[in-house]
């Protein structure tokens, strides 16, 4: 049975200052807890109820070294930050971020998003398209916010988020080609392949700062033939991805 104590912590991680003095996060779900117990290194408890143990009853026992504990319902949506609470609760450790490799490799880039969805799905887009490194500016929305987590489905953990200011990474790697998402590039479907280079989405409603605009070696723009006055962040950079990179 939970303590105090630990449900205090628990739900302490709920704020992003928490989440970076301990070192941990919380990841809801039945897909996403599941997919951290099959690689579990980090992973350092699970907290689900009696129904998902026993459903998961050989993966639960395949991760020895996890404290796994049986809560009540009541329990869990203590714990949730969700209005709507999962089975299963996983507590991880936020993993090192590795050191920047820019060479030879596809970085993507992110410039204050906001919106914790799209923040999730932009990871997810990465590690679909086997992007090895993500960088976003600290402006942005915490990368293990549990929403944001949540929509990632796993990818979090194969995907390192790097916080670092943009426009001082475009300035540290002058030699690696950038290609900035504007609406006023140049047509996407005439930019070869790439594999190698800086992929800049901005903010959702004000796209990439002049600072990286003037930066960027490439402008790109998706084609727009219909009325739409502009894309959601992770929609377009799921269609560059697709362009570039395949």
């Amino acid at each position: 049975m939970l303590s105090k104590a630990q449900i205090k912590y628990i739900v302490s991680l709920q704020h992003k200052k928490y989440r970076q003095k301990f070192g941990q996060f919380v990841a809801e779900g039945d897909k996403i807890v599941q997919e951290l117990l099959q690689d579990h290194r980090d992973v350092k408890a699970v907290f689900a109820t009696r129904e998902w143990l026993l459903d998961h009853r050989e993966l639960a026992e395949s991760a020895a070294a996890v404290d796994i504990q049986e809560v009540e319902p009541a329990v869990l949506k203590q714990l949730s930050s969700l209005s709507t609470p999962n089975q299963a609760l996983a507590l991880v450790n936020i993993p090192k971020a590795p050191p920047l490799q820019m060479e030879g490799a596809v970085t993507l880039a992110l410039e204050t998003i906001q919106d914790p969805g799209n923040m999730g799905t932009i990871i997810r887009i990465a590690d679909w398209f086997g992007i090895r490194q993500i960088v976003c500016s600290p402006d942005s929305v915490d990368a293990y916010n549990a929403k944001t987590i949540q929509a990632t489905m796993g990818s979090i953990m194969r995907v390192p988020v790097i916080v670092q200011d943009i426009p001082a990474l475009l300035d540290k790697f002058p030699k690696v080609a950038s290609y900035a998402a504007t609406l006023h590039g140049d047509n996407i479907i005439h930019t070869k392949t790439i594999r190698e280079g800086i992929i800049l989405v901005g903010n959702e409603s004000r796209g990439l700062s002049e600072e990286v605009l003037k930066r960027s070696s490439h402008h790109i723009t998706i084609p727009r033939t219909g009325h739409a006055e502009s894309l959601n962040a992770a929609v377009a950079t799921g269609i560059i991805c697709g362009r570039l990179l395949i």
